[in-house]
């Protein structure tokens, strides 16, 4: 697979991609980032083999204010018209459901810490959650599912936790990808400004659930080879 390329899309610089990225790097993908924040360029779609779309504390609906978001929609649109692998999690997720149609709205509270998904399908992905682990959660907004989507996984606080497009995009509300760095430059980022609720846990908290991130990551990893495999078609 020597030769093939995977962008990284960043719009913070305390949210990366996390062991998507490891597992990208093992695949022997050429990872190469566009760090939006700072006015990076966004390459031509079409000379991509993979894309992953990662998270940040804006929202779609926040697209006039922010410099790059229009921009970055554009070259989305573009990308989900080739035929590679798109993985979005958390406002990529609400990027990828945007551009594919489906509105993005702000779900009325928080849902901020570990707590359980499901399946909401019996599509395999969603299998893979079938004894309902506690995942991380960042998010306020939630998004709809697109048409032509297949529902993956459900929380108590999020009806739409993850869908699957054509095959070859994966889009999750939540963070499989979090390893136990990224996990506490978010809580370091962001965790002073939480005040705990019914979906909102303490940072302390947050942070003590490092010990599960490695098991979420296996998970994640078979979510990557399903979706490789299954666009390689």
């Amino acid at each position: 697979m020597s030769g093939k390329r995977a962008l990284i899309i960043r719009h913070v610089p305390f949210e990366g991609p996390g062991a998507i990225g490891e597992w990208l790097t093992a695949q022997g993908y050429q990872l190469d980032t566009a760090h939006l924040y700072r006015d990076d360029h966004l390459p031509d779609p079409a000379q991509l083999d993979w894309l992953v779309v990662m998270g940040g504390p804006r929202g779609v609906n926040d697209r006039d204010t922010v410099p790059f978001m229009h921009r970055e929609i554009d070259f989305l649109k573009a990308a989900l018209a080739q035929d590679y692998p798109i993985v979005g999690i958390c406002l990529g997720a609400q990027l990828l459901a945007h551009c594919l149609g489906a509105p993005v709205r702000y779900q009325g509270y928080g849902e901020i810490g570990w707590f359980p998904v499901s399946p909401s399908s019996d599509h395999p992905l969603a299998q893979l959650f079938d004894d309902r682990p506690p995942v991380l959660h960042w998010h306020g907004d939630t998004f709809a599912l697109p048409d032509g989507a297949t529902a993956l996984l459900a929380s108590a606080g999020c009806a739409n936790q993850g869908f699957i497009w054509q095959d070859r995009v994966l889009a999750l509300q939540c963070h499989p990808e979090a390893t136990p760095a990224s996990l506490n430059k978010l809580c370091d980022a962001e965790g002073s400004d939480l005040q705990p609720g019914k979906w909102v846990q303490d940072v302390d908290t947050i942070r003590a659930g490092e010990p599960r991130c490695e098991a979420i990551n296996r998970r994640l990893f078979a979510m990557l080879d399903w979706l490789q495999a299954a666009s390689s078609h």
